[in-house]
């Protein structure tokens, strides 16, 4: 993965600082850090992991592997040195005060000597044992510096895999951002179809009521029409017509009579 975040950060920097064979361990967290200039929501861990579930699944199972970085997170050797030191003075001094002992007269039921000679024995078997693994852990320490490149500096187990351990909770929640941001997409995604399909259903019952009432208005003309043709066919119209035309006549053979008649009268009052 370290090698992804360099080439990550080879390309950003590309014609300043790129092509660097390394980066500083303490640089790991700024990842986090480096936000989108589009999206302040995204950064550029997001991006990573984003390329890691793409093309390396495996890697994503890194926190599972270290799963005791946090315990190691919590050591210091100066601390632990320290008190290993004490150990040794407290276990020495146990020794000298049976060494006291052992020439001093005792009562017959005193057991102070035999029960600190057993204890000194498997104390001191047991605080050798401690020595050596003090002995190896700070050797695989030595080498883990050496390996990440950080010889040449004073850090101790804590600050060293604190860094890790502040890594792997970063990666741990912004694993979980993705997934939260995936299914706000899908739940959007999912009201927009909802959204359209409702859109589709109303534009198709609104054209359904439009057509019933299109037919019904040529359902209307075409009644119309036909009792046309069949007042035509049947001779009804001509007799309406007809009748229509004698009224007429007959009311203007009424008003020329009365126009003829006020005429005469004009005539004979003159």
């Amino acid at each position: 993965m370290l090698e992804i975040v360099l080439a990550i950060g080879n390309f950003m920097n590309k014609g300043q600082r790129g092509g660097a064979y390394g980066f500083r361990v303490a640089s790991l967290n700024k990842i986090a850090d480096t936000k989108s200039s589009i999206d302040r929501s995204i950064s550029l861990l997001h991006y990573l992991i984003m390329i890691l579930e793409k093309h390396f699944p495996d890697i994503l199972n890194m926190p599972s592997e270290l799963q005791h970085l946090p315990e190691a997170a919590k050591v210091n050797l100066a601390e632990l040195e320290k008190e290993i030191g004490n150990l040794r003075k407290g276990l020495r001094a146990v020794e000298v005060e049976l060494e006291y002992q052992k020439r001093q007269a005792r009562e017959p039921n005193d057991k102070f000597v035999p029960v600190m000679s057993d204890f000194i024995t498997v104390s001191s078997f047991s605080f050798s044992e401690l020595e050596d693994q003090l002995s190896e852990a700070r050797d695989k320490f030595s080498k883990a510096l050496v390996h990440f490149g950080e010889q040449d500096s004073k850090m101790q187990p804590d600050e060293f895999f604190g860094i890790f351990d502040t890594f792997l909770q970063a990666f741990s929640e912004a694993r979980q951002d993705l997934e939260a941001m995936r299914r706000r997409k899908e739940e959007e995604e999912r009201r927009a179809r909802m959204e359209a399909m409702l859109k589709e259903q109303r534009e198709r019952e609104r054209w359904q009521r439009q057509r019933k009432v299109h037919a019904g208005n040529a359902l209307e003309e075409g009644g119309e029409f036909d009792d046309l043709v069949s007042a035509l066919r049947s001779g009804e119209v001509f007799d309406k017509d007809l009748c229509k035309l004698k009224r007429s006549r007959k009311r203007s053979g009424n008003l020329a009579l009365e126009v003829t008649r006020e005429r005469a009268i004009n005539r004979l009052n003159c």
